[in-house]
């Protein structure tokens, strides 16, 4: 029978709470969400009272609670909170409370530790709630079996984490894509039944869910009620909105995920132990902004966030391919150099056998053939021009024709019947292999060390289809992932100031799991402006600027074919951590002016653009796009007013620019470092060709309530605004 006279413990920051009834056999979430404030012994009595619905009709005898622990002993009949069974068996686990830790953390939040025991499966289950200062809530669960217990394994199938949501969170969003086309966003309303999506790529994918929010109907950027949750996991991933007609307790419906586990994946014999991965779950009073604004708090909170200005980068891949001769590329390293380029960064192409993408993948060692005196000659000129020297490479990937590949083919993830067919020409190395795993740690320790590499941009191009090894075939996804994690830890503590960069195919290994090793993501393989806008504005959901790596192409986009020209390029650019991806020996001289002047402005506006909030207008249709940086105390601002398509309407009509301080007062002007936007219009608007040639007092009133008419572009270009205080 269940006590309803549990203790209350409470987690506040930012505005938000979680409230905990530490009831028996399982504690109950009483509320998730906005902060209640300080609450009296005899408010949460209070609290606790409301927190029992009726008992229903063809129902179970007393009311339902959502628990911490959701499972059928709860007469919970949505996904339970764990799932295995004992041989066939112990398929119906009952845990109950054993003890609990609280504590408050220095900035604000704190954490609640539950512990649970389930006698039928000998499992020890311990369910940690850590909420950030920036009031993120990160939840944990680690799953134990007692070292008494019976030797026959627990295979675990699924471990869920779930929160409760209310009737008003009615509109699912959440993410799709393809390469080149990441984080396409999608919404529905949510109705009863589960809203599902399942990462079974052995990484998050181009189409990752990415985070999962669901809100009150109509949650823009700027306005409406929104919760969401991020699987901080670099593997396979399960996401889940579920709400079922007797809702979840007296909530309504829940929210959650967790890793997506394979058959057999988790056996836990006695003394074992599996760690589900962190859910991060985020509430905003302020749209997808405010949930953006958490997010992006807690990442720059990290000990291991970014504190150095971020270092505008050339990547060598678009300018030369496999082309590798020195005497090029230090003829573009010059010119990175003259136009105000920090970090040179060498492409695929460098290791033995590589003249193209069908060979040498895994034979980590500077092809003699191309570099006789090694990567000394170049990386040594790139440093002498003041430049750190970086490199690609692809550790967790091999292709057939490799000498590792003919050499080890134990090493390689695939069933013992034989593996299908390779992927971008290309099989999975199975790092969870001891000898694999050491393999690549020696060269990667030796070549970031031999050559005083600063940054490694670290891809993983396929996915993982059949990812089995063995002559059992024993599934390696989360083993896969954990050997990972190990990888790119032990080379961090062996180089503490070693920079690395997540690719995956542009942007398919973007979570927050890769993002506590690395040091920015790539967001995608295309360059192109107009599919960037997008790109960029929605992975700024979950990350800050300075970890969205941003390159400008050529005026052909290699991957849409669609010319551009540089002034947007540049502009789309500037608002992440960018860079240059194209042959500068190849530019004329005024675009290379017009690159030096944006590297300039980038290095004036980085304080800014790093360090402020992310804003991002709600406009009707998508031909238009406004976003921009504000700072913390809304003294500054640049703005990005962008068109990306022709639309019926001539006039923008006025557009509020977001996040600014309607009481305070302020000067306007366009920035022109990188010349003028092509515009669709005769003249005007008037305050726009004014603030053209210098700072226009604009009150911060008429910028954030009325706003300023934008001016009519042509598509494929854009306007830099700035604002700071009078």
């Amino acid at each position: 029978m269940q006590n309803a006279t549990g203790r209350t413990v409470s987690l506040r920051a930012a505005g938000t709470a979680l409230v905990v009834e530490l009831t028996e056999p399982v504690p109950r979430v009483l509320h998730w969400g906005a902060d209640l404030g300080e609450l009296s012994d005899a408010d949460t009595a209070a609290l606790s009272l409301t927190a029992d619905g009726a008992v229903l009709n063809n129902a179970i005898d007393q009311p339902r609670r959502f628990t911490v622990w959701p499972t059928e002993a709860d007469g919970w009949s949505g996904t339970p909170a764990q799932e295995g069974h004992l041989a066939g068996g112990a398929a119906a686990p009952g845990p109950v409370l054993t003890g609990s830790t609280h504590r408050d953390l220095a900035g604000g939040g704190g954490e609640i530790g539950i512990a649970m025991t389930d006698r039928t499966t000998g499992l020890d289950i311990t369910v940690t709630y850590r909420l950030e200062p920036s009031g993120v809530l990160g939840v944990s669960a680690e799953l134990t079996r007692r070292a008494d217990a019976e030797p026959v394994p627990y295979d675990l199938a699924r471990v869920s984490t779930l929160l409760p949501l209310p009737a008003r969170a009615a509109e699912v969003l959440d993410f799709t894509g393809k390469w080149s086309s990441e984080r396409r966003p999608q919404r529905r309303p949510l109705g009863h039944g589960g809203h599902v999506r399942e990462v079974r790529r052995g990484k998050p994918g181009l189409d990752s869910p990415y985070l999962l929010a669901v809100g009150v109907p109509g949650f823009g950027f700027r306005d409406g009620e929104v919760w969401g949750v991020h699987v901080a996991w670099s593997g396979d991933q399960r996401y889940l909105a579920e709400q079922l007609p007797e809702g979840a307790g007296v909530h309504a419906a829940v929210l959650g995920g967790g890793e997506l586990l394979r058959a057999g994946e988790i056996r836990l014999a006695p003394g074992a132990t599996y760690r589900t991965p962190v859910c991060h779950f985020g509430w905003s009073a302020d749209g997808l902004d405010g949930l953006a604004d958490r997010f992006h708090a807690l990442l720059r909170a990290r000990p291991g966030h970014p504190r150095t200005p971020r270092p505008v980068v050339l990547n060598s891949w678009e300018a030369v391919y496999f082309d590798h001769d020195l005497d090029r590329l230090r003829r573009l390293a010059d010119r990175a150099a003259e136009v105000g380029v920090e970090r040179f960064v060498l492409d695929d192409g460098w290791f033995t056998g590589r003249r193209a993408d069908d060979a040498g993948l895994g034979d980590w060692y500077v092809d003699p053939r191309v570099w006789p005196d090694g990567l000394a000659p170049l990386a040594d000129h790139v440093r002498s021009l003041g430049m750190d020297f970086g490199l690609w490479f692809e550790p967790e990937m091999v292709n057939p024709d490799s000498d590792l590949a003919r050499e080890h083919p134990d090493w390689i993830l695939g069933p013992a019947r034989g593996r299908g067919p390779t992927s971008r020409n290309q099989y999975v190395l199975d790092v969870s292999h001891p000898d694999a795993w050491a393999y690549l740690l020696e060269r990667l320790d030796t070549l970031v060390g031999e050559y005083g590499i600063a940054y490694l941009k670290w891809d993983h191009n396929r996915e993982l289809h059949e990812a089995v090894h063995g002559p059992g075939d024993r599934p390696a996804g989360h083993a896969q992932v954990e050997a990972f994690y190990r990888l790119l830890d032990t080379l961090r503590s062996r180089h503490p100031a070693l920079e690395i960069e997540s690719c995956a195919s542009g942007g398919g290994r973007i979570d927050l799991g890769v993002l506590a090793r690395t040091d920015r993501v790539w967001t995608s393989d295309c360059n192109d402006p107009v599919e960037r806008q997008s790109i960029q504005r929605w992975t700024g959901q979950l990350l800050p600027p300075e970890l969205i790596g941003s390159h400008v192409g050529a005026a052909e986009s290699h991957t849409t074919g669609r010319v551009t020209a540089d002034t947007f390029r540049l502009a789309t650019s500037l608002f992440c951590h960018p860079g240059i991806e194209q042959d500068l020996t190849r530019c004329e001289p005024a675009e290379l002016a017009r690159i030096t002047a944006w590297t300039a402005l980038y290095r004036e506006l980085r304080p800014l653009l790093h360090g402020g909030r992310q804003v991002r207008a709600d406009l009707p249709g998508d031909a238009t796009l406004l976003h921009g940086v504000v700072a913390a105390d809304s003294s500054a601002a640049l703005y990005c007013w962008a068109r990306l398509a022709t639309s019926a309407e001539g006039q923008s009509g006025r557009v509020p620019l977001p996040g600014l301080g309607p009481d305070a007062r302020y000067l306007v002007r366009v920035r022109t470092d990188l010349g003028l936007p092509s515009l669709h219009q005769t003249a005007g608007p008037a305050w726009f060709t004014a603030a053209l040639d210098g700072w226009v007092p604009i009150p911060g009133a008429v910028l954030v309530r009325a706003g300023l008419p934008m001016p009519t572009l042509n598509p494929g270009h854009a306007a830099l605004i700035e604002v700071r205080a009078a």
